[in-house]
């Protein structure tokens, strides 16, 4: 097979981890069935998803579209649903002869028959465990079928709690401590079981990849890794900070196409992914698509460097409106309800790091941040007041403007409408 053949595409995702993986230097992580992958293929530093929530993170991922156009823009237990008459990666794949199948987590409809799929092989009221999705995909993969197919295999587990009965801890002196949190023995003993359950997604993990080389598909096939947005935890979660946008990317090229290994330069947004699959599976990008196709970049060939990423938050357990620009120097933040205390997401209140987060959290937010990543790369420190970056300040903030306007962004006419609601200035993509 060449590199203009039609692979296969295995799309593996988690919720919650960001980039929290051993492959990407956090080396107290026991993930070494993802740090593997990592290792025998492409490994995207500064990739991004559109938004830090799993619904609307998800759903840019398999349209190419923000939150905001694709009317998923906020939780489906919240009532949230695509816009009708939105395309998606299964439903434009299976056009263009691919067997497209759906197995474990989803988290983008309650009715999983209306995300495009030819077989949905249905999961119990519930998450949707790793050992029984694995189980599944790895039976799938042994009998796959001769036309080109694209699987999809998402696993509940890294979404909290964390039982330690389902998810051992590791040790909670072992672990490394963020920056952005306090180093106590709350954030320890949290974090411990958050490991414990990377530990159980991995093996998982693992199995399914072991499938596909023992099913010799590795030489015709695309195997992609990401997560859905960063981990569950205070100035991550819920936020535009790298900590809640930023998220693992990874791409084992099929090992015929002879790519070697490989860390790609520039910024990656989960809108790219979709044009991606569509250009590889040799279909045309629809003009309705808001990512970029990074398709040479599997080939090993030089492709577009991307300068910038857009992210928004819309709703989660309440309305909180946020949009961000972020290029590679700097990071800029629009708080659209300035004077609020950050939220946190439910999970998160409720769990053992809150206990000793303090009130530092609680003071009120400004209407912008600005932080520059060079100097500090846990955005601890807001320049958005300081006079020696106002014309950056100024640049980006124009340039965050002119994508809500090209996105016919909602957000820009005021406070946005919850589920449900009809949004009837979008057009339908399906008619463009």
């Amino acid at each position: 097979m060449t590199t203009t053949g039609r692979p296969n595409i295995v799309l593996i995702h988690w919720h919650d981890v960001g980039t929290h993986l051993g492959a990407y230097g956090h080396s107290d992580v026991p993930s070494p069935a993802v740090d593997r992958l990592a290792a025998e293929g492409l490994r995207f530093d500064r990739a991004f998803c559109t938004t830090p929530l799993c619904s609307p993170a998800r759903g840019s991922l398999f349209t190419g579209r923000y939150p905001h156009t694709n009317g998923l823009m906020g939780l489906v237990n919240q009532g949230w649903e695509y816009r009708p008459g939105e395309r998606t990666a299964p439903s434009l794949l299976s056009e263009l002869g691919y067997r497209s199948a759906l197995i474990g987590q989803q988290h983008e409809s309650r009715d999983p028959s209306r995300l495009g799929f030819d077989e949905v092989h249905p999961w119990p009221a519930g998450g949707a465990r790793c050992g029984p999705v694995s189980a599944t995909a790895v039976q799938w993969l042994d009998a796959a079928p001769a036309e080109p197919f694209f699987l999809t295999v998402g696993f509940f587990e890294t979404h909290r709690p964390y039982p330690a009965e389902e998810y051992p801890p590791v040790d909670p002196a072992s672990v490394i401590v963020p920056p952005y949190l306090p180093d106590n023995h709350h954030t320890r003993e949290d974090l411990a079981g958050f490991l414990g359950s990377i530990r159980v997604a991995d093996a998982a993990t693992g199995r399914v990849l072991d499938a596909i080389d023992r099913a010799g598909l590795a030489d015709s096939t695309l195997v992609l890794f990401t997560t859905d947005h960063g981990i569950a935890y205070p100035r991550a979660k819920g936020t535009l900070y790298d900590p809640g946008i930023r998220v693992a990317f990874l791409a084992r090229p099929p090992r015929s196409w002879n790519v070697a290994p490989a860390v790609p330069d520039g910024l990656l947004s989960h809108v790219d992914v979709l044009p991606t699959l569509l250009e590889v599976a040799g279909g045309e990008v629809p003009p309705f698509v808001h990512g970029q196709s990074f398709a040479a970049l599997l080939r090993g060939e030089p492709g577009p460097r991307r300068t910038e990423i857009f992210a928004e938050k819309n709703f989660h357990d309440e309305y909180d409106p946020i949009r961000g620009i972020r290029t590679d120097r700097y990071a800029y933040i629009r708080n659209l309800d300035p004077g609020t205390p950050p939220r946190l997401s439910g999970d998160i209140e409720r769990s053992p790091v809150r206990a000793g987060l303090g009130a530092e959290h609680l003071r009120p937010r400004p209407a912008e941040e600005l932080y520059d990543l060079g100097d500090d790369p846990w955005e601890l420190r807001n320049l958005a007041d300081d006079r020696s970056y106002t014309q950056v300040k100024a640049g980006l903030a124009a340039r965050l403007e002119e994508w809500m306007t090209e996105t016919d962004d909602p957000a820009l006419a005021g406070p946005v409408a919850g589920a449900g609601a009809t949004r009837a200035h979008h057009e339908d993509p399906g008619t463009r």
